[in-house]
């Protein structure tokens, strides 16, 4: 068993960043550190370099949904390379990669990415990012299933627009979280900014924050502390 082990059964609390230097920062109040190949200089390099506490989650975002890289060949190959490195303790795949459902995807790379995350025992997220809205319920209880059919956890983010938006989303996580699917949901934006602390309640069990909220990776995002804070108070017993 790795040092850095991490499964999702509780919460956790994962700084994203594009560089390890901040991981000391990070050790008071997060769980983990989403490492943001995509956005990061050297990433490999930085990971052969890495001797911190945290486990790290490996997410190398396409740019077909909204991340840095451009290469979607090349992109996978260096987040499978990732998962050469103990650290990496969980890896964040997109869900419309592992099903086939965007013609820019490398499908076929993506679930063989996949299949040596499991072989060698890493948990692989499977996540879905709406940067223009958030659907009706039952569209986000699919994609949920979906989700949670390609990986092991499955996260959504969706842009909400008003409270609706975040009702639905905190709706869709309880039925999924009731059903027995390990999911992990957030509200993006400022009207679905308080989802990001009480989606845990609900069940879903990542949330992420930067150490710097001038590093935020997502609109929305608390700062690492406030959220761990506002998480922490959430969850205790009344």
């Amino acid at each position: 068993m790795s040092e850095y082990d991490l499964d999702f059964d509780e919460f956790v609390l994962a700084a994203p960043t594009d560089t390890l230097a901040v991981e000391p920062d990070a050790r008071e109040h997060a769980d983990a550190v989403e490492f943001r190949l995509d956005l990061a200089d050297n990433p490999l390099d930085q990971l052969a370099a890495y001797d911190g506490e945290l486990p790290l989650i490996a997410t190398n975002r396409a740019a077909w949904e909204a991340g840095g890289a451009d290469d979607e060949t090349e992109r996978l190959v260096t987040l499978e390379t990732a998962l050469e490195y103990d650290a990496v303790a969980a890896v964040d795949l997109e869900s419309r990669a592992l099903t086939g459902a965007v013609d820019a995807a490398a499908t076929d790379r993506a679930r063989e990415v996949r299949a040596t995350a499991r072989e060698r025992g890493v948990p692989v997220i499977a996540s879905v990012h709406d940067f223009d809205g958030t659907p009706p319920v039952d569209e986000l209880a699919d994609l949920l299933r979906v989700a949670g059919e390609a990986g092991d956890v499955a996260k959504l983010a969706t842009t909400a627009q008003d409270r609706e938006d975040a009702l639905a989303l905190l709706t869709a996580t309880h039925r999924a979280t009731a059903a027995g699917e390990t999911v992990a949901t957030m509200g993006m934006g400022a009207a679905g900014q308080h989802t990001r602390a009480v989606a845990p309640v609900y069940g879903s069990k990542i949330g992420y924050a930067p150490v710097d909220p001038a590093d935020a990776t997502a609109p929305g995002q608390y700062p690492l502390a406030e959220l761990r804070r506002l998480v922490a108070e959430l969850q205790s017993p009344a």
